[in-house]
């Protein structure tokens, strides 16, 4: 058998799922209590090892949807770890994947049966082995996406309020935004549908909803078009 006479090692990969609570308005991850040793009881991301028919990706996948019950959500290749003792188990390489859904769209039931938890980014427990610095590479990638694509719609409704959106990259970045020059730059890239309907819900006069255009912001990249947030020069100060 070729390679026989090399060490075999076992492959795996991890999931960062992020999600937006548009109430609390705070970042929060997926996360599960581990049912087995190393580590049993401790909080880890969700993770398992690539079977012999599957891909990375293809097991990426299969481990967010028995989680969540979702198919075809935003995922993306994080990083590759493989310190010598990163699992106290055995010798494992991990590929993490970051992961964006929207909250309201999982399956509960199936979540809590595999004793997921939606835990506060602000407020997250220890994690096992190497995953706190897979979260924290999560969300500045996280951080950095969202300035070019207009990747951070994947964790908001279909329709939205300009503050509600707002509220999101602020949650996201852990600073504050200027209200009116954050409205101005995303209102001026013209992927946005003003919608006749009003949330009334915050407020006695109401804000109009939107909701992104995807056809369109689609047509403009293939044309050349640059989706560009970079907020560098609008945030207030710290909080």
């Amino acid at each position: 058998m070729l390679y026989s006479k090399f060490s075999k090692h076992l492959v795996a990969v991890d999931c960062i799922i992020i999600g937006y609570d548009i109430l609390e308005k705070e970042i929060k991850l997926l996360l599960i209590k581990r049912a087995f040793n190393p580590a049993k009881g401790k909080w880890s991301l969700a993770g398992g090892f690539v079977e012999d028919d599957e891909s990375l990706d293809v097991a990426a996948c299969r481990i967010l949807n028995n989680l969540t019950g979702l198919k075809n959500v935003f995922m993306r290749q994080l990083h590759c770890y493989g310190d010598i003792e990163r699992d106290p188990g055995a010798r494992v390489i991990s590929v993490a994947y970051w992961a964006l859904i929207k909250i309201m769209d999982i399956n509960h039931d199936q979540s809590m049966q595999n004793g997921a938890h939606w835990q506060s980014l602000k407020n997250i427990p220890p994690l096992i082995f190497d995953h706190q610095s897979m979260v924290e590479k999560a969300m500045r990638e996280l951080q950095l996406q969202i300035k070019i694509r207009p990747a951070g719609f994947e964790l908001l409704p279909e329709k939205f309020t300009l503050v509600q959106m707002l509220d999101l990259y602020e949650a996201i970045y852990q600073r504050s935004i200027d209200k009116r020059n954050f409205r101005k730059k995303i209102l001026t890239m013209g992927i946005l549908e003003k919608l006749d309907e009003k949330e009334k819900e915050t407020s006695k006069k109401g804000a109009y909803y939107y909701r992104l255009i995807k056809e369109r912001y689609k047509r403009l990249v293939s044309n050349g078009f640059s989706f560009s947030l970079d907020l560098g020069a609008i945030y207030k100060k710290n909080y």
